[in-house]
């Protein structure tokens, strides 16, 4: 874990939105050419089902996902999936702030952002429409084809959670199903409170889908344990359509030392960020067979 003392900035209004875009930077140690359009077209169908290409050429390609229909009030049509033509990568935006929580790429991060000096930027649009999971499914599908289309791509950046991955762990991965989302799309981040002994775990990625993110306050606990509670919740809240109601209670860790389960008391609110976003506030609450 770092030891690098970081303060939220409450005034930055360029945060990411409720709803926004799931957006993919992939990138590479080389410049890279955009498919032809038969390639994409099929690579694109092979994952994600019926696709209609819109517009080709070496800056942009855009395809309508026929099957994943976008509704609103004036009428509706498919979502589309745009693909961008390879420009220069500059490593700009990304601080130290955002590197320290790439916990999937710590030994690779810092190499990564040193070579790559190319870059393909891949996004979704209209998606925000669409139920979460069936939007979850979708993006993950995208994330496949985009794997298997650029076989030169060193790394994935997911800009609305903050993950890296080496390209081989996306393309490799053995994940089905919406999980696919919570891996990629869904970033657990932890801090020491500077000054206590109390710790912060929170998600990032989660309202992507109109969902809450959660965040734990907890002390005595051994982080690597909430962090993998937290996926687990996240995993339930978008399979399940966010079945948990304020003020009930969720199975927390068992307690190793005295083979106890603890209760977790959850609480929405909106997180301290701009702009803000629903969140599940989690504490650490008694055990289930007494108190504490």
């Amino acid at each position: 874990m770092s030891d690098k003392v970081f303060q939220q900035n409450l005034d930055d209004e360029e945060g990411l939105r409720p709803g926004g875009p799931f957006l993919v930077q992939m990138l590479f140690k080389e410049p890279v050419a955009m498919p032809d359009k038969e390639k994409m077209t099929a690579g694109m169908e092979k994952h994600i089902g019926a696709i209609e290409c819109f517009c080709h050429d070496e800056k942009t390609a855009g395809f309508a996902a026929l099957e994943h229909i976008a509704e609103f009030k004036d009428g509706k049509c498919p979502v589309q999936l745009m693909v961008m033509g390879c420009n220069k990568f500059e490593g700009e935006g990304f601080d130290n702030f955002l590197m320290s929580q790439m916990w999937d790429c710590q030994e690779d991060r810092e190499r990564i952002f040193k070579e790559c000096q190319y870059q393909v930027i891949a996004i979704d649009m209209l998606a925000a429409a669409l139920p979460a999971l069936e939007r979850a499914n979708l993006d993950a599908d995208f994330v496949e084809a985009l794997a298997e289309l650029y076989p030169t791509c060193e790394a994935f950046y997911f800009q609305n959670c903050g993950k890296l991955f080496l390209a081989e762990d996306v393309r490799t991965h053995q994940i089905d199903g919406p999980d696919r989302f919570i891996r990629f799309g869904v970033n657990v981040r932890f801090f020491n409170i500077e000054g206590t002994e109390d710790m912060l775990i929170d998600t990032v990625g989660m309202s992507t889908l109109f969902l809450p993110d959660l965040q734990y306050h907890f002390h005595s606990m051994d982080p690597d344990w909430v962090v993998n509670h937290a996926y687990n919740v996240a995993s339930y809240i978008l399979a399940n359509d966010n079945p948990i109601e304020d003020e009930e209670t969720i199975d927390g860790i068992v307690d190793g030392q005295l083979s106890r389960k603890i209760q977790w008391k959850c609480q929405y609110e909106d997180a301290l960020i701009q702009p803000p976003r629903p969140v599940l506030d989690i504490h650490m609450g008694k055990y289930a067979s007494g108190g504490r």
